[in-house]
């Protein structure tokens, strides 16, 4: 069979590829279609989230053509918000403060009863009753507690010092009695030096408290011999007035970190004139 020969006027169709062009634009149209129709509505939920935060943050509300209505905040009533909290460190320092005043009145109310029931002793100004700032301090004359270079007590200051333990043994204030004597040597079998003579006269009025009813476990008994004078020893008046018993009634309140002292101006109830004895 003879071979069809072309046509010479017949030629190639050279414009094949516009349709795949044509298919490719319309492919990528519909590409950029979807791609601003996900950026549109992303849009939106930041706008939907953006309202919020500028509503919930600045009480500020953006309409839908972008202009700002400023709200004004609402001021809510007493009745509304109720009475205000306190704050954990208000609440401690009232607590504190509450019990500061209630151990002022116990100590004022104790130091009241010791000048009552050492009325005795304060007849001739032997006895003096301070107020300060670490509590009550009651100091005694040595020579109407014990006789000349003697460490017992005698008959009418012991009935004396019951009565004033029996007022601190319903009390619950720690107790520290202190002896002190002048500079002048001792030297007996007994008290070898006056730092015995001192500890031992502490010791025989913590005795007499603990037999009064005080808890043992608030007295301490401490001697200080004649390193702590008050007065001059070159004189005589100065010499009786070192010679002492101090009753020291500390006032002391836990305020759950560190201990606070009650604090009150010092009022010297009596004065301790010079006196004689050892």
């Amino acid at each position: 069979m003879a071979r069809r020969r072309k046509s010479e006027d017949e030629h190639e169709n050279h414009e094949r590829w516009l349709v795949s062009y044509a298919d490719f634009i319309t492919l990528l149209f519909a590409f950029f279609v979807v791609m601003y129709a996900i950026s549109s509505v992303n849009e939106g939920k930041y706008r939907v989230l953006s309202d919020s935060i500028v509503q919930a943050f600045r009480s500020v509300n953006i309409n839908a053509k972008g202009s700002q209505i400023v709200v004004q905040p609402s001021i809510m009533t007493s009745s509304e918000t109720g009475p205000p909290a306190e704050s954990p460190d208000a609440a401690r320092e009232k607590a504190i403060d509450a019990r500061r005043e209630a151990l002022s009145k116990r100590m004022r109310s104790v130091a009241d009863e010791i000048k009552k029931v050492l009325a005795p002793l304060t007849k001739d100004g032997q006895v003096r009753v301070t107020e300060g700032a670490h509590g009550i301090s009651v100091e005694i004359n040595a020579s109407v507690l014990f006789p000349v270079g003697e460490a017992r007590i005698g008959s009418t200051a012991g009935r004396a010092l019951t009565a004033v333990a029996q007022v601190l043994a319903g009390a619950d204030f720690p107790i520290t009695i202190e002896g002190h004597t002048d500079d002048v040597p001792i030297s007996t079998p007994q008290f070898p030096s006056n730092w015995e003579l001192s500890a031992v006269r502490a010791s025989s009025v913590v005795r007499l408290f603990v037999d009064a009813g005080v808890d043992p476990s608030r007295l301490t008994a401490a001697g200080y011999g004649d390193q702590r004078p008050v007065a001059d020893n070159g004189s005589e008046e100065g010499r009786a007035r070192n010679r002492r018993v101090n009753l020291l009634i500390e006032s002391l309140i836990d305020d759950g970190d560190d201990n606070m002292v009650l604090t009150r101006p010092d009022v010297v109830r009596s004065i301790l004139p010079p006196g004689a004895g050892r």
